[in-house]
């Protein structure tokens, strides 16, 4: 029984993948995996054997479509199942991810995979375990290419990572130059993965320090100069009144998670709180958002 998993599938609109993935990590899936053609999405995730029983997976796929429903999306989702071995797990979420270059410096490279040797890019090893975030999602591709285009090795900043899942934004910003990063996530196995992630980069603990929790848990010593969040807009809208208390008059901000339908219920939301937004970038159907204060 330990060693059989349920394999779930979720063939979807792309509008719905983030909401997907943020569930399973939230039901603390074994690891994910997305494919992409056309105007289709297939989001895979893996859980054991004895954490779902049938009743609770019909249970689940109608959780999707009523996410679906909420979103405004007309075609509801095809959810399937079926039970797998313990080997056949380990390798099919793995086999559909492969280095994937991000921006103008960026390779983000699986930990299980020999980095290309005729490339000169900054490589970013990661194994995001349960956590979200492996680099292939538009929402974290923009994060990180707004990182590049912010960050240099002339200047070095010091950023707050908040719901930093695998790690992946902490670890690529230490990369291209900051200085320090202060990451929280709420998730204990995403605080796990962000300081596997960490030490498979050789990183000091001291440059990405990871707590569990949220923007209040945050250990700053003082002001940050950046703050970054790839998160879901509902959560962003929600955590944007805290920013000031870890923000300066220079702090600046990277926002994604956000669909360009919700882009002005969260730029509004930041204008209340006395921040402004600088350039909107675009994504299919996502949007990523460079703030900083007027």
């Amino acid at each position: 029984m330990a060693n059989t998993w349920w394999e779930i599938q979720v063939t979807c609109s792309p509008l719905l993948e983030d909401t997907i993935f943020w569930r399973f990590e939230d039901w603390h899936g074994r690891g994910t995996a997305s494919e992409r053609w056309g105007q289709q999405s297939r989001v895979k995730a893996y859980f054991p054997q004895e954490q779902f029983c049938n009743v609770d997976l019909a249970a689940l796929a109608l959780r999707f479509q009523q996410d679906a429903l909420c979103l405004g999306i007309n075609e509801l989702p095809d959810v399937t199942w079926h039970l797998i071995e313990d080997e056949d797990w380990s390798k099919s979420w793995k086999k559909y991810w492969h280095p994937q270059p991000i921006g103008d410096r960026l390779l983000i490279n699986p930990a299980w995979m020999d980095p290309p040797t005729d490339s000169s890019r900054l490589v970013l090893k990661l194994d995001p375990g349960t956590a979200f975030g492996t680099g292939t999602h538009p929402t974290t591709q923009l994060c990180l290419e707004a990182l590049e285009m912010r960050l240099s090795d002339a200047q070095p900043v010091t950023l707050a990572d908040i719901g930093c899942g695998s790690g992946i934004l902490s670890i690529g910003a230490i990369l291209l130059g900051a200085q320090q990063v202060y990451a929280v996530d709420t998730d204990p196995l995403a605080v796990k993965a962000t300081g596997e992630n960490r030490a498979l980069n050789s990183m000091d603990a001291s440059r990405i320090q990871v707590t569990q929790g949220s923007i209040d848990s945050l250990k700053v010593s003082e002001p940050v100069d950046g703050i970054l969040c790839n998160i879901l807009a509902e959560i962003i809208v929600e955590l944007i009144p805290h920013f000031n208390a870890i923000a300066k008059e220079s702090t600046w901000g990277i926002l994604s998670g956000v669909l360009l339908e919700q882009s002005k219920w969260v730029a509004d939301t930041l204008e209340a709180h006395n921040w402004t937004v600088a350039t909107l970038w675009r994504r299919e159907d996502w949007c990523c958002l460079n703030i900083r204060r007027p």
